[in-house]
């Protein structure tokens, strides 16, 4: 179906309604949204390609539970179902429905991406889960709701153990 001349006029007349101001706001809205995805499907690929299985097998009776990822800077949420098998993990960029627990991270814009590459490069272990210690208490990161739902989130996210990481550079 092709528009008509008065058609396009119109379009272009309700276009003409939105001031200057609201579109940079519709702008910078997507931008964040943007990036949501992206981080998401980052997260996704990531797991996929350089996942340990160990954190997965630790899951057990959480199995299910979702685990909200709430980034302040970009306004946005990315949901973690909890899964005992690597393969089956996927995460949305969406709020969940019922979450266990809910993390929220409170950084600038530009440290997003630093404060998520840091916990994900970690060791899951002890070690590893110390280094979260001083990011929960300087309020870069807070978890709202079941402490062991994120952190069992955390270490199947963690992947320092991964071969890559031991190759020298």
């Amino acid at each position: 179906m092709e528009a008509t001349i008065p058609q396009i006029k119109d379009i272009a007349d309700k276009n003409d309604e939105y001031s200057s101001e609201e579109r940079n706001l519709k702008a910078i809205e997507l931008l964040k949204e943007t990036k949501i995805l992206n981080i998401t499907k980052l997260a996704n690929m990531l797991i996929d390609l350089f996942g340990l299985d160990e954190g997965f097998k630790k899951v057990g009776k959480r199995a299910g539970q979702e685990i909200e990822l709430y980034i302040s800077a970009l306004q946005g949420s990315i949901t973690f179902p909890l899964v005992s098998r690597r393969e089956n993990f996927e995460c949305r960029a969406e709020k969940a429905n019922d979450p266990t627990a809910t993390i929220v991270i409170d950084v600038k814009e530009e440290n997003v991406l630093k404060l998520l590459s840091n916990i994900i490069r970690s060791k899951a272990n002890i070690g590893g889960l110390a280094k979260l210690v001083p990011k929960l208490l300087s309020g870069k990161v807070k978890i709202k709701g079941s402490l062991f739902a994120a952190l069992t989130l955390v270490k199947c996210l963690m992947i320092g153990k991964n071969e890559i990481y031991k190759k020298k550079r």
